[in-house]
């Protein structure tokens, strides 16, 4: 199991930066950088790039709406480039309120899409002439639906690997089978390690029998804040206005997927409240009315004898990954929880 970490993408993001040297040294082996709609990802991916030598790098996530497959494909190969084969292209659908609203893109066939997107990087990373005939992406462009002019290319330059590993965050039930079956690793949000098997278990078994075996192994990413100690109980609480946002304004009642996840997880009567309360305005009664139990399981907080058993808990669930966000507001101190951290790993 190996210990990641994502990055602030808008303020606060040069001094993260700057202190990633020092994460790497202590034991965090990937480095995650989002984009909503603050600052594109790209671009401090590569600057992340130039400022360490082994970390490795990835996009958590790009949304499949903003660029063309051949752009993602593009991209990923430019930043496995700059970084000497550490990135990882991690995609996800976003959400309507996102793409349609600041993007302007309709939110339609979000898993369709991601299929072919997947199959178009690959065959871009593999230097073919790319000529594509899905429900979605055609390639070349037919001439009825342009200049008759486009015509099979193939990148220019030799890609620093022809298979850039894809990661696809997912949590709903077709597109968690679809990660399970086309990509290297899936990237989950809000793991609840007791619930993992009862909510997605059905999806990852159906996809990992489609599996191609020369994938490897699923890579399964959580994110969980991190707090090391005999009196870090009242840090938990830092992992409210996350999870009231998601549960209660990322998305319109009826249109949340994050809301219909902690229905899944049993908390409906909860996730109503707090969307009423979220949407109403009342923010600070949507925090307190996140269950304790789910920011508990969602997160590691407490004495290492603890943490420890949530670890070996993660792993009898299958999780290869671990992205903390260490809640400690001195960096030594952050540094320290991930030391804790690297010697609690199996």
């Amino acid at each position: 199991m190996r210990i990641g970490t994502t990055l602030a993408y808008s303020a606060g993001f040069k001094e993260a930066a700057a202190g990633l040297r020092d994460l790497e040294t202590a034991g965090v082996e990937i480095a995650f950088v989002a984009e909503a709609y603050s600052f594109d990802a790209v671009s401090q991916l590569g600057y992340l790039a130039a400022a360490t030598d082994r970390i490795h790098l990835a996009s958590a996530i790009l949304p499949i709406y903003t660029r063309t497959p051949s752009l993602l494909a593009m991209t990923a190969a430019g930043l496995d480039y700059v970084s000497d084969g550490r990135f990882t292209l991690g995609l996800g659908a976003s959400g309507p309120q996102v793409v349609e609203g600041f993007h302007g893109m309709a939110y339609d066939a979000p898993i369709a899409r991601t299929r072919e997107i997947v199959e178009i990087c690959r065959r871009v990373w593999r230097r073919e002439e790319v000529m594509y005939e899905g429900e979605h992406y055609r390639l070349p462009l037919p001439p009825d639906r342009g200049t008759g002019l486009g015509k099979p290319l193939k990148l220019i330059n030799h890609p620093v690997r022809d298979r850039i590993p894809i990661m696809l965050a997912a949590i709903g039930p077709k597109n968690v089978q679809l990660a399970a079956e086309v990509a290297e690793g899936w990237l989950p949000i809000f793991v609840h390690p007791g619930k993992l098997d009862e909510v997605w278990g059905p999806s990852l078994a159906a996809g990992q029998a489609r599996r191609d075996p020369g994938l490897g192994p699923l890579d399964i990413v959580v994110t969980m804040n991190l707090a090391i100690g005999d009196d870090v109980t009242h840090l938990l609480d830092r992992g409210r206005p996350q999870l009231a946002l998601y549960i209660g304004g990322m998305g319109a009642r009826g249109k949340n997927f994050y809301n219909g996840l902690a229905r899944r997880y049993g908390y409906e009567r909860e996730a109503e409240l707090i969307q009423e309360l979220y949407l109403s305005g009342r923010k600070q009664e949507a925090e307190a009315a996140v269950p304790e139990e789910l920011l508990r399981a969602t997160s590691l907080v407490g004495p290492k004898e603890y943490v420890a058993e949530r670890i070996a808990e993660l792993a009898a669930c299958g999780i290869t990954t671990v992205s903390v966000k260490p809640l400690a507001d001195d960096p030594a101190d952050r540094l320290a929880a991930i030391e804790q951290l690297r010697d609690l790993m199996p």
